[in-house]
């Protein structure tokens, strides 16, 4: 039987670590220019950022969520957010904060209401009401960037004890570059920003952690097989032996992602488009941050054997 030919054949000797200065500017470039976006434009923080209303309903059939969001979108409450929960008749609504006081989210409220009843007559029920007002989105907010830079602590705490001090810092680095390009996308494109997007950024640090510690777990083999190699050519040679691994998982992953942008709807496709990037700039940093810094902060080929003991005369 013949056999297939490889995505990425066994014997791949690509030289990645020549473009590393290039690869490291364009990067600098990119932190620092997400860095500009998000200072001058902001990005567009979602309802639970902002504050606003929560309507949870349930219907007696499956609801039409489309027809929904169109209805309750065309009532000029600005945005509105729907999606089901736990059963899939329930639908939780969130209606951006109104200008105003109190009073002003209440009058939201009963336009929607209104709107709802007269699409479903009496076969909907209100469940549950509630403003979310700008202190809680505010801590909200805070806690979303203290779960990220706990993310990245234990990261480094956890790279420090079972490789050395040079791969801890390694990896923060390239998961904070994956993260400040990550939200400066957001900022650049305008999609909304809401919880959804904190744990699509959590998730890209897990995603790029696990390529990132494959690397480096090859190259710590190779350290200690190739004690006389150049650093940058093992570095090549680690690459492109994981080269096969980071390239299928990538693929199948970003073919998942893409099925979810394409079905799965309005709701999550902030989330989805977020992954897709976090698989593009996840294995690009792994390869062109993670690695060149490995030299920079001039990794020894013994730096993970205990020092040899002399042999008494």
């Amino acid at each position: 039987m013949r056999r297939l030919p490889r995505l990425v054949p066994d014997d791949t000797k690509i030289p990645f670590l020549r473009f590393r200065l290039w690869a490291l500017a364009g990067s600098i470039v990119v932190v620092l220019a997400s860095i500009v976006l998000v200072l001058v434009q902001g990005l567009n923080l979602g309802i639970d950022f902002r504050g606003g209303t929560l309507l949870e309903v349930r219907t007696t059939s499956a609801p039409d969520l489309a027809a929904m969001r169109s209805l309750l979108g065309g009532l000029g409450l600005g945005e509105v957010a729907l999606q089901s929960v736990g059963d899939e008749n329930d639908v939780l609504i969130r209606i951006a904060r109104q200008p105003g006081d109190e009073a002003a989210q209440q009058q939201a409220i009963a336009v929607a209401r209104s709107a709802l009843d007269q699409q479903f007559g009496g076969a909907i029920e209100y469940r549950r009401s509630e403003f979310v007002g700008p202190k809680v989105s505010a801590e909200l907010l805070r806690d979303g960037i203290l779960a990220t830079l706990i993310a990245v602590g234990l990261v480094l705490l956890y790279l420090w004890f079972r490789f050395e001090w040079q791969y801890g810092v390694g990896a923060v680095v390239t998961l904070v570059h994956d993260v400040a390009a990550t939200i400066g996308l957001f900022s650049l494109t305008g999609l909304e920003f809401n919880l959804s997007t904190v744990a699509a950024i959590l998730t890209i640090i897990g995603y790029s952690l696990n390529d990132t510690v494959v690397v480096f777990d090859r190259v710590r083999e190779n350290l200690r097989r190739y004690r006389k190699m150049p650093l940058e050519e093992l570095l090549d040679r680690s690459i492109n032996e994981t080269l096969p691994r980071t390239i299928m998982t990538g693929f199948t992953t970003f073919l998942a992602l893409l099925a979810l942008v394409i079905l799965g709807g309005e709701v999550i496709r902030g989330f989805t488009i977020a992954m897709i990037w976090g698989v593009v700039i996840g294995t690009y940093s792994t390869i062109y941050i993670g690695a060149p810094i490995l030299i920079y902060l001039n990794l020894r080929a013994n730096a993970d054997e205990p020092e040899a003991k002399p042999v008494p005369g």
